[in-house]
């Protein structure tokens, strides 16, 4: 027996259970569901116990992904070839990123365990909620906003805020040690850089949330092709020796096969296996046709050409 009120308005509306007794339940006023929980299709509030998808956990593997991809990048811009603290850097940054990662998993429900309660994404609205508060007679809103894609929203800032913490905490110590090699003013630079681009994946992730958990797949190919274009261009690589020379041009290419990967994987969501696998074949094709149309384009020609102003 459910006690029968008036329908919700509005589409993330819900009533919550105030009183269970067997198979007597009774619900409060139509409202804002409490964290953790989000209406269903009779508009009452159930709680988030599903297990995220492969594609969420990619998801939240791309956010996590892009402020360590920015530290390696900022430490390397800033280390220079001087310097011989860069590999020590770029391991704290990783350390700190996967220690981030893993307390956030931990203070997350159910506390204490590597694993996440979440609700069904189902369309792009559920990531802003606070659009879709109904106002019944035009003048008073009923305020429904509450995380329908629970966690996947906050978890991010979580995880952020985290990474924060403890990049203040260990790499001021690390780059006063050991990196000797710079100048007072080019130690902390790259940290200086995280207290710029910190803020700005906060609000990157609070106001496009939704649009980045659509388009991850697409953005994560198209960048990595670019950045591979230009790092083998910078380099002035024209063929395979060219490439083989240094063990860095290998990291760094091996390091962009495996985001082609990831975006495939993402793109594809491996929903068929055996159809979709194959498509991972496709990973080393744009490296391949650099090197095979380089001799027609001569990069290290334009790149002279460039530097002398013509």
């Amino acid at each position: 027996a459910v006690d029968i009120q008036p329908a919700c308005l509005g589409l993330y509306c819900g009533k919550t259970l105030l009183f269970k007794n067997g198979s007597t339940e009774i619900y409060g006023e139509c409202g804002v569901c409490p964290r953790g929980q989000r209406t269903n299709a009779q508009k009452y509030c159930q709680p988030c116990t599903e297990s995220p998808e492969l594609y969420d956990w990619l998801y939240l593997g791309f956010m996590a992904m892009l402020p360590l991809v920015l530290h390696w990048f900022f430490i390397e811009w800033y280390s220079g070839k001087k310097s011989s603290s860069a590999l020590f850097q770029h391991i704290t940054a990783l350390f700190e990123c996967t220690v981030a990662a893993l307390v956030t998993l931990l203070v997350s429900e159910p506390v204490g365990v590597l694993h996440i309660r979440s609700c069904r994404v189902l369309m792009l609205s559920d990531w802003y909620t606070m659009l879709y508060n109904p106002s019944p007679d035009y003048v008073t809103t009923v305020h429904c906003t509450h995380e329908a894609v629970y966690p996947l929203y906050t978890i991010v800032f979580i995880y952020y805020a985290f990474c924060l913490v403890l990049m203040m905490l260990l790499r001021p110590l690390l780059v006063k040690k050991i990196a000797c090699g710079l100048g007072k003013s080019d130690r902390f630079k790259s940290i200086y850089a995280a207290l710029y681009f910190f803020p700005i994946l906060t609000v990157l992730q609070a106001v496009g949330g939704g649009l980045l958990y659509y388009a991850f797949p697409y953005i994560i190919l198209v960048l990595s092709l670019v950045t591979l274009a230009v790092y083998m261009s910078a380099s002035e690589i024209e063929n395979c020796y060219d490439l083989l020379v240094r063990k860095k041009r290998l990291i760094v290419l091996f390091s962009h096969w495996l985001l082609h990967a990831y975006g495939i994987i993402s793109i594809s969501r491996v929903d068929k296996l055996e159809q979709d696998l194959p498509l991972l074949a496709l990973v080393p094709t744009p490296a391949l046709f650099y090197l095979f149309t380089a001799k027609f384009t001569e990069p290290s020609r334009i790149l002279s050409e460039g530097a002398n102003g013509h």
